[in-house]
């Protein structure tokens, strides 16, 4: 069981760092053109589907699809990494449980 729980937690580590690894090469490939067009947001309005078509896409309509895409791998980009991190802790708690008992 013990062999099980530790496979399952690297696996999911290396998965952690794969995830993060590509969401990261998306998210600066789209904040690069968006540094290179000057377009100004704030972090409140990067994470705001609502706040980014009204008030960013509006002010830099030539760039909304790198604004879009911009916005939602940050977003995936952070909500994954925190399922996969929550789903390390979990498993690596239930190794240390196995561990000890």
């Amino acid at each position: 069981m013990q062999s099980l729980l530790l496979t399952i937690v690297i696996t999911l580590f290396v998965a952690m760092l794969a995830v993060n690894l590509y969401f990261r090469a998306k998210v600066l490939r789209a904040y690069r053109i968006l540094v290179r067009a000057r377009v100004d947001f704030t972090p409140g309005q990067i994470f705001s589907t609502e706040r980014v078509e009204e008030e960013i896409i509006p002010a830099y309509p030539e760039h909304a699809e790198a604004i879009r895409n911009f916005s939602n791998y940050l977003r995936r980009s952070i909500s994954m990494t925190t399922v996969l991190m929550a789903l390390i802790t979990a498993f690596g708690g239930i190794l240390m449980w196995y561990r000890n008992a």
